[in-house]
This record gives structure tokens, C-alpha cells and sequence, in this order.
């Protein structure tokens, strides 16, 4: 019976020195969808779960249900493009560190024959005029994501309520909202990087693009502990130190679409 005891406590010594070690506790990230949907997360997260041995769980949806997600610490961490945004969840208290973390830009896309006569220009709001002058139809994400909130200030800069049977609040992601405009012929914005993974199947072109308040930077912010004590600070913390370091922007950058590059580093 001693021999067996020994045997048994050999060899779950020798297991120990086998098996691996604990696994870091999981990450809740709440995140656009664009990151999702473009591709991007799954090129980018594989890379830092191999380094820090731990899972990051996403949850992909607009801007403002993700920040709602951190004020109401059911994440850790949040990855947003909507600075006004962001900048009053971080003043409130519900975030800490935000970072920078990299840039793409907004387009205008719709049907290449271009019933509205809106290409030939830069200017977004003179666009969006044309588009509801001309009653054409135009599909808003209508979700306050980043790109709902952007595409909504370029309505109020050009004095137009958009409502009417033109109009489509679609409460949908980005991707979602692009295979509608595809199939209705119809506008929208997008982010670029959305656009490119979907382009093949709406048929969609790109119609306005370049003008600087199309501008669109991303920042990642840790949900602050103090407020919400039961996330997990440390692992946040680490996912954003990695996303901002020279391996994180590295990553950023190498994502391509066609060969395209679809964001680009700006941690400082």
C-alpha cells in the first residue's frame, strides 16, 4: 500500500511539471463593430491570447451600447470611435486610461450610377443635402454607434432633420447596414475598413471620400475599478499596454484587405 502512496505522489509530481500554467483570467472587451466586422479582431487578438494565455471575449456593437457596457462594468475594457464619447465616459468616472490607438476614416457609399449626383466632391454635408433633396434612399445605422453618431452631426451641420419613406434607421452593425444599402440601392456611411470586407457582395461604390471631418480615430479605455470593482483591471490594463506598444501597432498596421491597409497606428 506505501508503494502505491509513493507512486501516486510521483507521479502527480511529474504532472505538475508537465501540465501548464494557469491560464490569466479572461477579458470582456465591448468593441465597434467594425473591428469585428472588417476582420481585424481576428487577426489582432490571436497574436495577444498566445502572449498573455488568456481569452478575450468580444462583444461587438455600437459605440454607445459598448460605452454603456463599461459604465455598467459588465466589461473590462473598451475599444470606441467616438472621441466626444469617450472623453465624457472617462469625466464621469466610468473609465480610466483611455489610449489612443489607431485610425481609419469614414466614406460615403451608394449605387455606382449615382442617382443623386453626389460624386465630384469632397464635401460630405453637400452630399447629404443632395441625397435628401433628390429623396433618394439613404440607410443610417440608427444604433448611436461611432458611425451613427458621426453620420447624425453631418445632418446637423447641414440643417436637415432626415425623416420620411427616404430615410431608414436600421438600429443594425455596419455590415448588416452595407448588405441592406447593397440590396435597396441605397446610401449609407460606413467606416472604410467595413466597407472594403463587404464590397464584393453589395456592389456598393465609394462615392465621397477625403473630406476631414470624415476623419475617424479610435481610442481603448479600462473600465475604471473604483466604480465597478468587480472587473478585471489587471487584464485590461495589459491588453491596452500590448495594443499601444511597438508589437500591438505592428499587428494594426499589417492588417490588410486586397492588399489595402484598412488602419493605422497612433499610440503615442
Amino acid at each position: 500500500m506505501k508503494r502505491i502512496t509513493i507512486a501516486i505522489i510521483l507521479a502527480a509530481l511529474a504532472l505538475s511539471f508537465v501540465l501548464p500554467a494557469t491560464a490569466a483570467p479572461d477579458i470582456r472587451m465591448s468593441t465597434t463593430t467594425s473591428t469585428e466586422n472588417s476582420g481585424l479582431l481576428k487577426v489582432l487578438l490571436p497574436v495577444y491570447e498566445a502572449r498573455c494565455q488568456c481569452k478575450v471575449r468580444v462583444i461587438a456593437v455600437g459605440t454607445g451600447k459598448s460605452l454603456e457596457l463599461g459604465r455598467n462594468g459588465d466589461v473590462d475594457v473598451v475599444l470606441v470611435h467616438a472621441r466626444a464619447a469617450e472623453d465624457r465616459f472617462v469625466a464621469e468616472g466610468s473609465g480610466i486610461n483611455r489610449r489612443d490607438v489607431m485610425y481609419n476614416d469614414f466614406i460615403l457609399v451608394g449605387p455606382d450610377h449615382d442617382p443623386a449626383g453626389v460624386k465630384g466632391t469632397k464635401d460630405v454635408v453637400a452630399a447629404m443635402k443632395k441625397i435628401q433633396a433628390a429623396g433618394m434612399p439613404f440607410i443610417s445605422r440608427g444604433d448611436n454607434s461611432g458611425t451613427d453618431q458621426m453620420e447624425k452631426s453631418y445632418w446637423q451641420v447641414a440643417g436637415i432633420e432626415p425623416r420620411g419613406a427616404w430615410y431608414v434607421s436600421a438600429g443594425l452593425g455596419m455590415g448588416e447596414v452595407l448588405t441592406m444599402a447593397g440590396e435597396k440601392r441605397a446610401y449609407t456611411l460606413t467606416d472604410r475598413a467595413t466597407y472594403a470586407a463587404y464590397r464584393s457582395k453589395t456592389g456598393l461604390a465609394i462615392l465621397i471620400e477625403g473630406d476631414p471631418r470624415m476623419f475617424n480615430p479610435y481610442g481603448i479605455i479600462a473600465v475604471n475599478p473604483q466604480r465597478s470593482p468587480g472587473v478585471n483591471h489587471q487584464g485590461a490594463m495589459d491588453l491596452i499596454n500590448w495594443i499601444t506598444s511597438a508589437e500591438g501597432q505592428r499587428a494594426i498596421a499589417g492588417f490588410r484587405i486586397e492588399g489595402e491597409q484598412m488602419f493605422f497606428p497612433s499610440a503615442k
